[in-house]
């Protein structure tokens, strides 16, 4: 089987083929689709069948939760149990938008969407293309990334394609997303509101709206028996094909490291790449050097991270290192990407850039 591609954009939306899309999911099929955040692969969420298609398609543990989307705010009731108050402070603050938040779920919600859990995760994008197929199909889109599991997340419809184009049923290509990192995640079934993944919408903007929500300290690990409430929690994520380690410390003293580890491999007969950013690119004379974005720009390092850790996948590189990127807003969501993708191999050089 070969994806059916589709190209629109947000503003002249291909109706007919948005049609076509969500009768594919009514039928069961798969549609992977842009969101504001990366590509979403989506399946009717209230059919068993379709989430283990999902699973199957990705390469997916089915104990990691997938996301139900909606797209309008009268589709959560049926899905979940009750919505706390605090829940609906944050929704009417940032729905539509790149924040996903978790509840007990109802009955309608198959345990084979929420991975065995009692809990449903939801999410309610703001990209125009996403709510136009979420309508058009059951109302409920379930959508985790739409890349091979473990692989850095798609951000354009071309990722899409190299990962998934001979397992799904269509894509739609909306061009790249904005965001490039996945939702925040929210969990609303403890009692003081839980984030186990940052996102876009920090802690620090979710506690200006709330006051009282924390950071969950222990994010699962690898051989842990415990069920991931959240996508993202148990499993090595994002990774590139070559060995990635993240180089921290004063930023003269990381550049002098990378740049000796890289010596240092090409005398082995490897070849390295590099992660740097508009402010360091010029200090490494060797290696493979990427630029992902600059620090005065923080949106930019989120947007460029896994479009630079697939090109390395093109380089034939042996290593790559990388620049921690501990930035103001969104250094929380980016390191915990670029963490997980380098199976959290961390090399100090003393000190900190923090």
């Amino acid at each position: 089987m070969k994806a059916e591609i589709v190209a629109m954009t947000a503003e002249a939306i291909d109706k007919e083929a948005i049609a076509r899309g969500g009768e594919i999911l009514k039928r069961g099929g798969l549609v992977a689709f842009p969101t504001e955040t990366v590509y979403g692969l989506g399946g009717n969420a209230l059919d068993p069948m379709a989430s283990k298609k999902i699973y199957a398609a990705k390469g997916r543990p089915s104990d990691n939760p997938l996301i139900v989307h909606i797209a309008e705010m009268e589709a959560l009731a049926p899905i979940v149990k009750s919505v706390p108050e605090k829940a609906k402070i944050l929704a009417k603050k940032f729905w539509p938008g790149p924040l996903t938040m978790i509840f007990e779920k109802s009955d309608l919600v198959p345990l084979e969407t929420t991975g065995g859990l009692e809990s449903v995760a939801v999410r309610f994008p703001s990209d125009p293309i996403a709510a136009a197929l979420i309508l058009a199909s059951s109302g409920y889109v379930a959508a985790p990334s739409a890349n091979t599991s473990g692989r850095p997340s798609p951000t354009t419809a071309q990722h899409v394609e190299e990962d998934l184009g001979d397992a799904i049923d269509m894509i739609i290509d909306g061009g790249p997303v904005g965001i490039g990192l996945e939702s925040t995640i929210v969990d609303f079934t403890e009692e003081v509101p839980v984030v186990l993944r940052p996102g876009y919408i920090s802690l620090e903007m979710l506690q200006e709206v709330l006051g009282d929500v924390r950071m969950d300290k222990g994010l699962i690990k690898p051989d842990s028996n415990i069920r991931p409430k959240a996508p993202g929690m148990k499993y090595r994520h994002y990774a590139p094909k070559a060995d990635l380690a993240i180089v921290e410390g004063p930023t003269e003293e990381v550049i002098k490291a990378i740049n000796q580890f890289v010596k240092e491999d090409a005398a082995n007969g490897l070849q390295s790449g590099i992660i740097a950013t508009e402010e360091t690119i010029s200090q490494y004379p060797d290696g493979i050097v990427k630029c992902i974005g600059s620090r005065a720009a923080e949106e930019t390092i989120a947007h460029n991270l896994y479009e630079v850790l697939r090109e390395f996948d093109q380089c034939q590189v042996s290593k790559i290192y990388s620049e921690a990127f501990y930035t103001p807003k969104m250094g929380q969501a980016i390191m915990n990407r670029l963490l997980k993708a380098a199976g959290h191999k961390i090399i100090n050089v003393g000190g900190s850039n923090q």
